[in-house]
């Protein structure tokens, strides 16, 4: 796995109990000996997006094919959680390094507000 790939994951509820498979979007791999992941859950219920901070992936984007997602579908960055890479269930894919960027770059800005 790498920054910028698609999985497939049992992302746990909001309330922690055990999810349905969803796909995430690997953001980044901690720097520990324990490679664990940072992940962001991806949804295709496209009106939970929140504006000027989630990033949407629509069909006519040039790396929607590069995906493997079934549907136009938002990186909702506030719902992230970290893991080790043998939960994993599978790689659908990947976004562009711009769109990664972008999405790092929303974060940084998110966590430095005062």
């Amino acid at each position: 796995m790498k920054p910028g790939d698609i999985v497939l994951i049992r992302f746990p509820q909001a309330d922690l109990k055990q999810g349905n498979l969803r796909p995430a979007l690997v953001i980044a791999i901690s720097p520990s000996r324990y490679p664990d992941l940072l992940l962001a859950l991806i949804s295709s219920v496209l009106h939970q997006a929140t504006p000027e901070f989630d990033e949407i992936i629509n069909l006519s984007d040039s790396d929607y094919t590069a995906t493997g997602l079934q549907v136009a579908s938002v990186i909702r960055l506030g719902r992230l959680i970290s893991v080790q890479s043998s939960v994993i269930n599978a790689r659908l894919g990947n976004i562009s390094p711009e769109r990664l960027t972008r999405i790092k770059t929303s974060l940084i800005n998110w966590l430095q507000k005062k």
